[in-house]
């Protein structure tokens, strides 16, 4: 479903830092979307200074990316709200100033994509998906990292 990749300048984040990012992603996404939380994978990509460019010129840390993958056939103030909370959120847990947040979605038909052994849902239909699974499935995946409720 989600999948978030955030990419900064190695040693630009600590530990907690990344774990506070990965919490905020999870959040944003999931409350913003409705989405449950077990969909949203986030991964950090580091990259070595000397290959950190912006404007064709070295970037000295003071940038994070924030790209998303996510279904398709939101509207469109869900997806900016999703945007917005997603840059104000990354920004905190970093401790940057917005200015210093790129967040970038793209989007891909849900029917594209297969997650857990099935094709995605289309946006809405999440809570149906997800009660079609084993009971040993959906108990595995809403154990998975943080508590929250399906929402339909």
């Amino acid at each position: 479903m989600p999948s978030y990749i955030v990419t900064c300048e190695e040693g630009r984040l600590s530990d907690t830092q990344k774990s506070q990012i990965a919490e905020a992603v999870t959040r944003a996404h999931g409350e913003v979307t409705g989405a449950p939380y077990y969909f949203v994978r986030l991964t950090f990509n580091e990259v070595n200074p000397h290959n950190y460019f912006l404007g064709g010129t070295h970037l000295h840390g003071n940038e994070i990316f924030v790209h998303g993958t996510i279904r398709e056939g939101r509207p469109t103030d869900m997806r900016d709200a999703l945007m917005a909370r997603l840059a104000t959120d990354v920004a905190t847990a970093s401790q940057m100033n917005m200015n210093c947040i790129w967040v970038y979605l793209s989007e891909l038909p849900p029917k594209q994509m297969i997650e857990f052994g099935r094709v995605l849902p289309l946006h809405g239909k999440e809570a149906e998906w997800s009660a079609a699974l084993p009971e040993s499935e959906r108990t595995r995946l809403n154990s998975i990292g943080l508590p929250r409720k399906i929402v339909a």
